[in-house]
């Protein structure tokens, strides 16, 4: 059995009680989901196939038009299933990264198989036998592998869905650590902001405050030089008038003085 199959099945088994007495979990609907959803690709992949050969042997087809039209609508409301599904899972965490990026590659992988089931039924595409082979589950025709067989990472390899569901509820609780972690540095990194802005705030205030100073120490020596200045003008004008006066006193001693 393959390990797809094996996870399958696993994946499909009900809630039931085990010899010990202890209850399984219920199977993941996203697999549920996925598993039917391959299950009508592949019901269209041979219904085309008998449409085809229906058409080369002049028979009838309407019957199986109708009915491949409802299929691919229905697989179309599947895939959209899914999709939201997955969005669900990954949003709640209810599953890790790495397991939302193996989903999404099945997924991705359905929808392409959806088109090119798409693309046969309107006689575009791929042949049918060839896209019927691809969707089998139990192996490769004509040298094409099969899609819907992923390769299982190491770490989950051969492990039950109750341990890969404990295995993904660990790394869970890892990362949560890690952003507990991750939320205490940037608390202390806002901290350290927070008190490097309140001593810019200190340091523009002592810089207001000498600013002030400056500028009225400023005003003062402006002040002191006008009266500087005032000073030393009235300094010059009193000492032209001593001059002058020194001058008046000596032409009129020489006018008194006796000639002899």
């Amino acid at each position: 059995m393959s390990r797809a199959s094996r996870r399958s099945q696993l994946l499909r088994a009900g809630s039931v009680r085990g010899a010990g007495g202890d209850c399984r979990m219920a199977p993941d609907p996203w697999f549920s989901t996925y598993d039917s959803t391959c299950q009508i690709a592949q019901e269209i992949a041979e219904k085309i196939q008998q449409r085809n050969q229906y058409e080369r042997n002049g028979e009838n087809t309407t019957k199986l038009t109708v009915t491949i039209r409802a299929l691919l609508q229905n697989l179309k409301e599947k895939i959209a299933l899914l999709k939201d599904l997955l969005l669900r899972a990954v949003s709640t965490r209810q599953i890790t990264q790495l397991e939302g990026d193996r989903r999404q590659n099945l997924l991705d992988d359905l929808v392409t198989r959806e088109r090119l089931l798409l693309a046969s039924f309107k006689n575009e595409g791929a042949e049918p036998d060839l896209i019927r082979s691809s969707l089998m589950t139990g192996g490769a025709k004509r040298g094409v592998p099969n899609p819907w067989l992923f390769e299982e990472p190491e770490e989950t390899r051969g492990l039950g869905f109750d341990e890969i569901r404990q295995q993904q509820q660990k790394i869970i609780q890892e990362q949560d650590a890690g952003l507990d972690a991750l939320s205490s540095i940037i608390s202390r990194q806002k901290q350290m902001g927070q008190e490097i802005g309140n001593e810019l705030d200190e340091q523009n205030e002592i810089i207001d405050d000498l600013a002030n100073l400056v500028e009225n120490t400023d005003e003062k020596l402006r002040t002191e030089t006008r009266r500087v200045n005032m000073v030393d003008r009235k300094s010059t004008s009193c000492g032209m008038i001593l001059v002058i006066l020194l001058l008046l006193v000596a032409i009129v001693v020489v006018a008194v003085w006796p000639t002899k």
